[in-house]
């Protein structure tokens, strides 16, 4: 595989990052959502901009900051913090295929949101879910603050637990 490099996400992206997703669901079982139809998961109303990593003219690995959609985080970070939930943005749709990864594209695709983020003076915060220990290892390690636990609900009824992050301060 050739040297990827980040990028903003383009529309002619969809289509390789739909499909990225759908491998990345394969191998990891995550994202939960989104598999059914990427296409629309990936262009939410809720996406406020994205990037992609690209290696060899391929999407592999995928990142969004999204507005606030009623997410845990975002209410717990407003408590904790005192600060608005307007002032607040959730990184999310974080993936990268396997036979991309120990390149660091996830640490540069969060890096990326988060410096998107940060330059328009919102904190980012997400959920992980437990099982995601790659995850977790990349969040921490990257300065973001444990701030809670909560249930990941997805699917027809379904649920997982998960924990609440919030970015480390710019």
């Amino acid at each position: 595989m050739g040297n990827p490099r980040i990028r903003p996400f383009a529309e002619a992206d969809l289509p390789g990052a739909a499909a990225a997703l759908v491998e990345v669901h394969a191998t990891d079982g995550c994202p939960v959502e989104g598999v059914a139809d990427p296409e629309a998961w990936l262009r939410s109303e809720s996406v406020s901009a994205s990037w992609v990593a690209e290696a060899d003219d391929q999407v592999v690995g995928h990142v969004a900051v999204m507005s606030p959609n009623g997410e845990d985080a975002v209410a717990l970070w407003a408590r904790q913090s005192g600060e608005a939930p307007e002032d607040v943005a959730v990184l999310g749709r974080l993936f990268v295929i396997k036979n991309a990864r120990r390149r660091a594209l996830g640490e540069e695709l969060t890096r990326t949101a988060t410096a998107y983020a940060q330059a328009r003076g919102l904190r980012l915060v997400l959920d992980v879910m437990t099982k995601d220990t790659a995850a977790i290892r990349l969040y921490e390690r990257l300065g973001w603050r444990r701030i809670g636990e909560t249930t990941h609900h997805y699917g027809d009824g379904r649920q997982t637990g998960a924990l609440c992050y919030a970015a480390p301060p710019s």
